[in-house]
């Protein structure tokens, strides 16, 4: 089994693929109006729009009601990529802290409230957890 994707359903597609194109500085591929994937070299993030939901199961999604999840994203250097969020991103929920587990996280919130960390190895165990990808 392979992991592919996470998807967000959002109620405003457009507004989301535009944040997470500027914060991870790759460009969506559009499927509808309502359905675009940000391919980055490990895995798909597909945000989707609510008229999409009911093809699932109606109900089954809501946008902007995640508490749990925390999409998380490998970066070179956590500290620059802050520096360069500054401004983009509004709602900082922790700066670059060095974690008990070896990563140095950044955790802020994407315009619908979604958790997304950018965190970057600084341990020589987390280092090495990730040298291999």
């Amino acid at each position: 089994m392979d992991f592919v994707s996470i998807r967000i359903i959002t109620g405003d597609v457009t507004r989301l693929v535009e944040f997470y194109e500027r914060v991870t500085g790759v460009r969506a591929v559009w499927a509808t109006e309502d359905f675009a994937e940000l391919k980055i070299s490990s895995a798909t993030l597909a945000i989707a729009g609510t008229r999409t939901v009911p093809l699932f199961a109606p109900g089954s999604a809501r946008p902007a009601a995640n508490h749990s999840v925390i999409t998380e994203f490998l970066v070179d250097d956590v500290d620059l990529v802050h520096k360069n969020l500054t401004g983009l991103v509004t709602d900082f929920v922790t700066e670059p802290t060095t974690m008990p587990w070896g990563n140095r996280s950044l955790l802020f919130r994407d315009p619908d409230g979604n958790l997304v960390n950018f965190f970057t190895p600084v341990t020589a165990a987390a280092v090495e957890k990730f040298a291999a990808r």
